[in-house]
């Protein structure tokens, strides 16, 4: 399995959208044969581009355009066939749609994909009867996950998510001069922690980004957007479920765990790496930004980025993460 090295960073106008117009969107669906009827309603997605339309047939789709250099050919498709697998073993999934052979395209110097328009509530996460019904899947997900690695898709490493996010924000320049020595001193610290806390585990393929916003409800779970989809930690995919104060989350993780072991086994040891990837999230969310930051959406999406108080809240929110790094990881009743 590749590391994230197979990422490219940068923030080059070649990693944008600037091309990405309504005609050439047209186009595009028009070379797969597919007719927009309707007009293109932009979803909420910042790191590739999200239209849902009807076509002329009255099928709603959702058409994704992928951020140029982001991803290659072979990574995009052991998306779709990770997709494909779990949707082939019964798990609500949303996978790409097979057109002409195919469920990658090509127009322009864009790649995208068409998928079914599913529609739904959002997930409730204090919802334990909903939770429950999300641990199966996520439990039956591992299960196939499990049963081979990605080639070509990366992995979850620190490298990739405490120390190139510490170069990429070092180089931006986008931390104010006043607060550099602060928000540095505290980041380093966190990053220090979370390498002597993040230790080796079994790595599955994952989900990656199983967060409440890619979870849709209508009469059970639709699982979105595996454009994040890695090997990792199977509790990668668990911890962000998780929501409230101590007490809370703990109910919270039994639940999903008590559900998810009715089809794959769960490591507990898996638990006191919780609070290192949440650590490594909120560090490669900022880098994130900072790396996106020459695309004109994030800075009108995003305008507190460029604020003193933002840096001041996230000096705030690391000697908070800090902390939590120093606590007992949660348990399981």
């Amino acid at each position: 399995m590749n590391e994230t090295s197979t990422l490219v960073s940068t923030v080059s106008s070649e990693f944008q959208f600037a091309d990405l117009t309504p005609d050439l969107i047209l186009n595009a669906l028009e070379s797969i044969e597919v007719y927009a009827e309707s007009g293109l309603l932009a979803l909420n997605s910042y790191e590739n581009r999200v239209y849902q339309f009807i076509d002329d047939n009255k099928q709603r789709w959702v058409v994704k355009f992928y951020r140029p250099q982001r991803w290659t050919d072979a990574q995009i498709q052991e998306e779709h066939d990770f997709a494909a697998e779990l949707q082939g073993g019964e798990i609500p999934v949303v996978a790409p749609s097979s057109i002409a052979g195919s469920t990658q395209h090509h127009f322009s110097g864009y790649r995208f994909a068409l998928f079914p328009s599913v529609g739904g509530r959002q997930f409730e996460v204090d919802n334990l009867d909903q939770l429950e019904q999300v641990g199966r899947y996520l439990g039956r997900i591992h299960r196939l996950g499990s049963a081979t690695d990605f080639k070509s898709r990366p992995a979850f490493s620190t490298e990739a998510y405490l120390h190139q996010p510490l170069q990429t924000l070092q180089n931006s320049n986008l931390v104010p001069s006043s607060l550099e020595t602060p928000f540095y001193t505290v980041l380093e610290h966190v990053i220090s922690a979370t390498d002597k806390a993040f230790h080796p585990t079994p790595y599955i393929r994952l989900h990656g980004d199983c967060h409440p916003s890619n979870i849709l409800w209508r009469d059970g779970p639709s699982i979105l957007d595996l454009d994040d989809c890695r090997m990792g930690p199977a509790i990668q995919d668990l911890w962000m479920m998780l929501s409230g104060d101590r007490q809370q989350q703990m109910i919270q993780l039994d639940t999903l765990v008590e559900a998810y072991e009715e089809f794959h086994s769960f490591d507990s040891s898996q638990l006191d790496l919780i609070e290192p990837l949440r650590a490594m999230r909120i560090v490669h969310y900022m880098a994130w930004l900072a790396n996106r930051w020459g695309d004109a959406a994030f800075p009108r999406a995003f305008p507190w980025f460029a604020t003193d108080k933002y840096w001041e809240q996230q000096i705030l929110s690391l000697k908070e993460q800090l902390a939590a790094l120093d606590e007992a990881p949660l348990k399981l009743f």
